[in-house]
């Protein structure tokens, strides 16, 4: 494992953050940014003012143009390099055609021979496509933006991947770090600054940068959709009639009238097509639609409660936290829009 830095330790922490024509500039410049700040803001402890040396680094040194257009200055080349402490990719834009396998080899073999010698490899975001190429993560744990995890399952099958959680810390020597979606990479910088420096340390970084832990996970800002590409059309009918009647009375009962199927053969071909059971299914829309209104009213819970389904608010409450995380009142003050933001 990476060494832990305290008092008496003398020389910092190498670490490569990992610059790439896909890499996204805001991602890559808050990693650079905050390790850096532990030093540059005079926050270490006396003993460890400079424990990090934050250095950019890619396939050749010099201006790189990333993802969005922006050049940034590559500081050295991975040929230069061999050896660091902890090695950051950050997170990198998928194209429509999505994550092109084996485009970076002298990367992908950099960050083996990285690896071998001990470094810690860490990923935000999506920047865990690059790290999963190189079969370090196979039959291992690791997370990425839920908006890419069929993508990443459909590429990297032999990793178990957990889009609803924020950091996952996986391999024997704990040496392997992926964190979830877009900003995330808080979590993860937080995490290294308090597992190397000192949780203390950590704490002022978070208060000096207004950070915060997504210690509520990533399911609240999750939105379900609802599996459409089986090729049943049966039941396909099925969820474009649930879409908009989601919220009235014995909405599965309804479904199974309607298709003209025997009960039991409807519910083994729905969830087989969809991956939920109708009950689960229905409940899933119903909290996505009490999530919206959460969002864009003042509407009291128990009104939303009803309007989606739901006498009982009690069990909609109960509901509502087991699959978002958070109760309603809690998700509403993390995403309706304040009062000074509106138009």
């Amino acid at each position: 494992m990476s060494r832990q830095l305290n008092p008496s330790a003398s020389m910092p922490l190498r670490v490569c953050l990992v610059a790439l024509p896909d890499a996204v500039l805001s991602t890559l410049a808050g990693i650079y940014d905050v390790m850096n700040g532990v030093s540059m803001m005079g926050i270490a402890s006396p003993g460890a003012e400079h424990p990090f040396t934050v250095e950019i680094v890619g396939e050749q040194a010099g201006p790189l143009l990333l993802a969005s257009g922006v050049p940034i200055d590559v500081q050295r080349s991975i040929e230069d390099i061999a050896a660091c402490e902890i090695l950051i990719v950050p997170s990198v834009l998928l194209r429509p055609g999505g994550w092109e396998t084996g485009r970076y080899p002298r990367l992908v073999d950099w960050v083996k021979r990285m690896h071998d010698g001990g470094a810690r490899l860490c990923s935000a975001c999506s920047g865990v496509f690059l790290l999963a190429e190189t079969g370090l993560f196979d039959g291992k744990d690791a997370t990425v933006h839920f908006g890419y995890a069929k993508q990443f399952a459909a590429c990297y099958p032999a990793v178990s991947v957990h889009p609803e959680r924020v950091l996952v810390i996986s391999g024997l020597r704990e040496d392997l770090v992926s964190s979830g979606a877009s900003n995330t990479w808080h979590d993860m910088v937080l995490y290294l600054i308090a597992h190397h420096v000192g949780a203390t340390v950590a704490q002022e970084v978070a208060r000096m940068f207004a950070l915060q832990w997504h210690q509520d996970g990533l399911a609240p800002y999750m939105i379900f959709e609802g599996r459409n590409d089986h090729g049943d059309a049966e039941i396909t009918n099925a969820q474009e009639w649930l879409a908009t009647n989601f919220s009235i009375a014995n909405p599965v009962e309804e479904m199974i009238k309607r298709s003209k199927l025997a009960e039991r053969t409807f519910k083994r071909r729905f969830a087989d097509a969809t991956g939920h059971a109708p009950l689960s299914y229905v409940q899933r829309l119903r909290i996505e639609d009490a999530k919206r209104r959460l969002e864009r009213t003042g509407s009291p819970v128990d009104e939303i409660s009803w309007r989606v389904g739901y006498e009982d608010a009690a069990f909609f409450r109960r509901l509502f936290k087991r699959t978002t995380g958070m109760t309603p009142g809690a998700y509403r003050r993390r995403f309706q829009i304040p009062d000074f933001a509106r138009g």
